[in-house]
């Protein structure tokens, strides 16, 4: 079992797939800008190319290295002999730096990761657990190879209570050799922002996530068409792009809903700030971002129990089941007819997440993971 001792890592090198838009590669910024602010190298590793938040890295002053993977789905055998010349890139690269830690984000990294960290000499290896076990398209042939470079990683670290337990139980890995570092959000998350411009005059509820079947938009538009059946009809915004938007929008014109898709934006605190309250009727849901971020902004949230959320909400929010319309119709209407309780409500998960879910926080308890490591090595 690990110990508190007070090791500091000199270098931490993370190794991701890619640096687009996902929640996993927001964290892999967070954690190497501050990672930096705090005196540690930080360096970033990509296996299929870069990505929007590339330049955010590069802006920091985080060396950013593409290592030349490629897929099979994409390049066919051409792969293979590119797979092979980048894995000794990557190991050349590893034993030249000779990084203290190399925290490995998400399946493909944390394989390639147990593969190659013996022969390039890395001291410790951390894989970053941030998606539930099974959401593979091949279990069988994952589910081995998760247990495999489970059991190769000095420790993982998985990003809710909930999603440690799913990963201990399907890769059979001790409670002991995984951790749990919430995800941070920066300080911008937690500053007052100038509401949207929104012409409406109903209550607007807003949902932040891409427009994917398992994000439960379509239950969400089913719970708003069950509140105006009561009296109570909203304007519904949807913050993100995705293959559902067709199905979402005729779901919408059927009851006669305000349905406002507006795509992916960089503004959400702006849109947090407009809103009355959050819905994240999420089926499937490690921890949720879009959660935490409307905690940080003091926006009251009824969410689905699912994951890591009901660690964020319990007591600071209102939970319902996945994919039930109207338990969704009901909370939301608990938080738009009484104020009193979604301000109290939203109040104490706004200080909670200001505790739990800062970025220093998330920084603090991966900082005391990599130094007990390193003191046991």
């Amino acid at each position: 079992m690990l110990r508190n001792y007070p090791r500091r890592p000199d270098m931490v090198v993370q190794l991701i797939g890619h640096l687009g838009s996902g929640g996993a590669e927001h964290q892999v910024v967070l954690l190497a800008r501050e990672l930096k602010a705090r005196g540690v190298r930080s360096e970033v590793l990509v296996m299929f190319g870069g990505g929007p938040r590339e330049a955010h890295l590069r802006q920091a002053g985080i060396p950013v290295v593409d290592l030349g993977f490629r897929t099979f789905l994409r390049h066919g055998w051409r792969a293979l002999p590119a797979s092979l010349r980048a894995c000794v890139r990557m190991v050349r690269y590893l034993r030249r730096t000779r990084p203290d830690v190399l925290h490995a984000h998400l399946f493909p990294c944390y394989v390639a990761a147990a593969a190659l960290a013996r022969p390039a000499r890395v001291r410790v290896l951390v894989a970053g657990r941030h998606t539930a076990p099974g959401q593979h398209r091949l279990p069988a042939l994952t589910r081995v190879l998760d247990r495999w470079a489970s059991k190769r990683a000095d420790h993982l670290v998985a990003v809710s209570q909930e999603l440690a337990r799913q990963v201990g139980r399907v890769t059979r890995t001790p409670a002991a050799k995984i951790g749990v570092a919430y995800n941070g959000l920066s300080t911008a998350a937690f500053a007052r922002h100038i509401p949207a411009q929104l012409a409406t005059e109903r209550p607007v509820i807003l949902a932040v996530g891409n427009l994917h079947r398992w994000k439960g938009h379509s239950v969400l538009v089913g719970a708003a068409a069950l509140l105006k059946q009561r009296g109570l009809d909203c304007t519904v915004i949807v913050l993100g792009e995705g293959p559902e938007r067709e199905a979402l929008s005729l779901q919408a014109r059927t009851f006669g809903l305000d349905l406002r898709l507006l795509g992916a934006r960089p503004d959400v605190g702006r849109w947090l700030a407009r809103a009355d309250v959050v819905a994240h009727p999420s089926l499937s849901e490690p921890l949720g971002i879009a959660v935490m971020e409307a905690m940080a902004a003091g926006v009251p949230v009824a969410a689905s129990a699912v994951g890591g959320i009901p660690e964020l909400l319990t007591g600071r929010g209102l939970l319902v089941p996945p994919g039930d319309a109207e338990a969704l119709a009901l909370a939301l209407e608990r938080l738009l007819r009484d104020p009193a309780r979604a301000a109290a409500l939203a109040a104490a998960a706004q200080t909670w997440s200001r505790e739990h879910l800062h970025a220093g926080a998330t920084v603090d308890r991966h900082l005391s993971i990599y130094g007990q490591l390193l003191s046991c090595r």
